[in-house]
């Protein structure tokens, strides 16, 4: 390294590290290798299913030779990156965190690895999750308990809690994760991380072992705005000005359901939201109370949705190799067997109305605010969580907030903040569609 540490690379975020290996300070090989190194010192946090060093290595040296050859393929171009590993690798095992997927080798990259490949991107390796994506702890009884990159006694959250951690830690420059209920962006604000949520069908899931067809999507999640950014623009193929050309149009009108965001949360991601609320009246944005009736049914008809469509993906194995699968997601998924289809039914009727309610919402606001998620990450084996007085279970008051953005297919994003004790919390941004792009302008500000 020319005048810098490996600290230093590990700290960085892309463009800070792309503009470093511009100017002749380090290389795409030693970004690499800082990396893994990191990914060796906080093995603890168990955040890596599996590493591809000797792949991840030639590639940063191929990388480097063609900019020295004058090929320079843009902002991604060697910068080392981590896939949940759900999400197809060729020629290494497409697991997507489980027992009965360990023998399966992808036989071509799911369609975004192709994109990052495509834009220079090294693939470190695939990262921890809980199993088949259902569940938010990243507890994963294959692979191990995945944890929390700031207090290794707490959970990452998930799914894609490997992911999370992975950024947070510096093990990867940025990473990959996807989400359904709030998989990218739950493990975003436990971590202290960005993460977004595209809207359904704004990024390809070809490729991508699903959960639940109607809710998955697939995102990044980096150490800053521009770098999520970054990620969505080469896998979406959007051409948006920079962020900074994009200021100019920021939001004046941020809508907060306040009643229902009041109703249950924890004292410390109360004070921590409050606090980013009040530094963005500073600056002029107006916080303008609305009203999001049957918030608590958006819940329940996630919950549906995201367990009838799973069990209906797993039947056959359930049927063949119950034993394969970790007690919870077993319990899970033999759950949904026990949903009608009117049920199922009614949710989704339930979800296309909520979803027009939302979007009136947004037409006199510019986006929605809310945390991410009510409570602090819990401890590891930690099930319940207590919500102003109230004991829930931590799996579905996980979604009290996400669900919004997840029941009405709209995209979302995580910024991180953090209690006065220093652990994260998310700050949730929930946009119309295709605002995900102005979500980044706004956070990167």
């Amino acid at each position: 390294m020319k005048d810098m540490t490996e600290t230093d690379l590990a700290q960085m975020d892309m463009t800070e590290a792309g503009r470093a290996v511009r100017a002749g300070r380090t290389t795409f090989e030693e970004l690499t290798c800082a990396c893994l190194k990191r990914a060796e010192e906080t093995s603890e946090l168990n955040a890596w299913e599996r590493l591809c060093t000797t792949e991840a290595l030639d590639a940063a040296r191929a990388q480097d030779t063609l900019l020295a050859a004058g090929y320079d393929l843009g902002p991604l171009q060697g910068m080392p990156i981590g896939l949940k590993s759900n999400i197809a690798v060729a020629g290494f095992p497409h697991t997507a965190g489980s027992q009965i997927l360990a023998e399966h080798i992808a036989t071509r990259d799911a369609d975004v690895t192709h994109r990052l490949k495509r834009a220079g991107a090294v693939i470190l390796g695939q990262t921890n999750m809980h199993e088949f994506a259902w569940g938010g702890t990243t507890d994963n009884p294959h692979y191990g308990q995945g944890r929390n990159a700031r207090d290794p006694s707490r959970i990452p959250a998930g799914s894609s809690g490997g992911s999370g951690a992975a950024v947070a830690a510096g093990s990867a420059m940025a990473a990959l994760g996807t989400d359904t209920g709030g998989s990218v962006r739950l493990p975003a604000a436990l971590n202290g991380i960005y993460g977004l949520r595209p809207g359904v069908g704004k990024l390809p899931v070809d490729g991508i072992f699903p959960l639940a067809f109607s809710l998955d999507t697939v995102g990044p999640m980096t150490r800053s705005a521009r770098d999520a950014a970054l990620l969505y623009r080469a896998m979406s193929g959007e051409t948006d000005p920079s962020l900074e050309a994009r200021r100019a149009t920021l939001p004046r009108r941020l809508g907060l359901p306040v009643e229902y965001v009041r109703a249950r949360l924890e004292a410390g991601v109360e004070a921590a939201f409050d606090g980013w609320l009040k530094s963005q009246r500073a600056r002029g944005i107006e916080i303008v109370e609305i009203d999001l009736p049957n918030m608590d049914l958006a819940v329940d008809a996630l919950v549906i949705a995201d367990a009838a469509e799973p069990t209906t993906l797993h039947d056959a194995w359930l049927d063949r190799c119950p034993e394969n699968y970790g007690d919870d997601v077993r319990a899970q998924l033999l759950a949904g067997r026990s949903i009608r289809a009117t049920d199922y039914l009614h949710a989704q009727r339930f979800r296309a109305a909520f979803r027009r309610r939302v979007l009136g919402i947004l037409d006199d606001v510019d986006m929605i605010v809310m945390p991410t998620l009510p409570f602090v990450a819990p401890e590891v084996g930690q099930t319940e969580v207590i919500l102003s007085g109230h004991r829930e279970s931590a799996l579905t008051a996980n979604m009290r907030f996400t669900a919004l953005a997840s029941c009405a297919a709209l995209p979302a994003l995580s910024l991180p903040a953090e209690t006065g004790d220093g652990l994260p919390v998310g700050i949730q941004l929930i946009g119309r569609d295709g605002a995900e792009s102005d979500l980044l302008s706004f956070a990167a500000s």
